[in-house]
């Protein structure tokens, strides 16, 4: 007996669609999540216009944008003089009908989906469902998860590992995680001093280069985001203290000591994928997959893509009896190649232009960006894959 067609693992965004997206397919899944509640985390805000595109397939998107900013614009600036290359998504109206980034806070896409799961389909969430382990036979799979009331078991035809970078799921499994962690600490502070009061034309997104210290800083519905990197031999403690906020927005603002903050958060970065995405009936997806930095907002979003993809491959199996393995096989095919040809080297990019660490590589990465932002086709190229639109037509194209 199943307690599931599909168990899925982890209930961030990317387990909230699936299992959502499931649920409107007549599919019988289940979410478990380990933590009491869905967590309030403000590192993944940006949502992409093909991402409006599914959310507007599952008649939630325009319950988001109500929540969230609509951003077309963003920029590549210089800290120390104020130049900027601008991009504005607007140009790719012909393409989709959100030519736009929307801020908006990931948990208030899985809050919004676990509810209407709950109330529209009666699907079970189950919250404080650690996973321990899973085990896999031809039929089905396994999953071991620690509980308030003891250790449970649960049964299904599929499970969806979207538990995070650091999934239990994949350890159980035994899949290697193959890359590198930045040297780097990340820092993120959240705020609702008006930074854009203090640079001229301010976008909503703006990536702030400079040899010294380079910085993120995204308008959300919670306030500014700022995003600096960090010596990884600070301490967190040290990052996350009043001296050291200080001295960050001293550097972008000059008042450092009247910048109020309501959020601190300190993070390694890896740049990673598991060698395969399918192993059997356990099927990996989002950072439970693949892991990068978070310069593009393309995280949350790739993840979203891996389960958009991987449900469909799902309700032909279920539903239709179709060939499990080779459904399976190309969805890892077409997920990892995307994600290595892409996703992977877009963040690399955009990480290396902030930082580039002379003044001639500095120089000859700024000419880049204003050679592109002044052709129209190359700026048209460009926009395509930064609104990972060309993602998703690449993403057909493998078979």
């Amino acid at each position: 007996m199943f307690d599931a067609d599909v168990l899925v693992v982890g209930a961030g965004p990317v387990g909230a669609v699936a299992a959502y997206r499931m649920a409107e397919m007549g599919l019988d899944a289940m979410l478990l999540e380990g933590e009491a509640e869905p967590v309030e985390d403000l590192r993944a805000s940006t949502i992409h216009p093909p991402t409006l595109e599914m959310l507007a397939e599952l008649k939630v998107v325009d319950s988001l944008i109500e929540q969230g900013i609509k951003t077309p614009v963003y920029h590549f600036r210089e800290r120390q003089t104020g130049e900027r290359v601008a991009f504005d998504f607007s140009e790719l109206g012909e393409h989709t009908p959100y030519p736009y980034r929307l801020q908006c806070e990931q948990y208030k896409i899985v809050r919004l989906l676990v509810e209407r799961l709950q109330r529209d389909f009666s699907r079970e969430v189950k919250f404080s469902h650690r996973v321990a382990s899973v085990a896999q036979d031809d039929d089905s799979v396994t999953v071991t998860a620690e509980t308030p009331e003891g250790t449970r078991q649960f049964r299904a035809r599929y499970v969806i590992a979207s538990d995070g970078g650091g999934s239990a799921v994949r350890k159980s499994v035994g899949v290697p995680f193959e890359g590198m962690t930045y040297p780097e600490k990340f820092v993120t502070f959240s705020t609702d001093t008006p930074l854009d009061e203090y640079f001229e034309g301010f976008a909503g997104v703006n990536y702030v280069a400079d040899e010294r210290e380079w910085a993120s800083i995204i308008l959300t519905p919670s306030g500014w985001r700022v995003l600096v990197p960090a010596a990884g031999e600070l301490t967190n403690e040290h990052l996350v203290s009043d001296g050291y906020k200080n001295t960050v927005f001293n550097n972008l603002i000059g008042q450092g000591e009247s910048v109020e903050t309501h959020h601190r958060t300190v993070y390694r970065v890896n740049q990673r994928v598991a060698v395969k995405y399918n192993h059997g009936r356990v099927i990996l997806a989002g950072d439970s997959a693949h892991v990068h930095n978070p310069l593009g907002g393309f995280g949350m979003n790739s993840g979203i893509h891996d389960v958009w993809n991987l449900t469909g491959q799902l309700a032909k199996i279920l539903r239709d009896g179709a060939d499990a393995r080779s459904l399976l096989d190309l969805y890892d095919r077409q997920r990892r190649t995307i994600m290595c040809r892409f996703v992977q080297a877009q963040t690399a990019e955009n990480k290396s232009y902030m930082e580039a660490g002379s003044a001639v590589a500095h120089a000859r990465k700024r000419q880049q960006l204003e050679e592109i932002a002044a052709d129209p086709d190359l700026r048209h190229a460009y926009l395509l894959r930064q609104s990972m639109l060309q993602s998703r037509l690449d993403e057909a194209a493998i078979q």
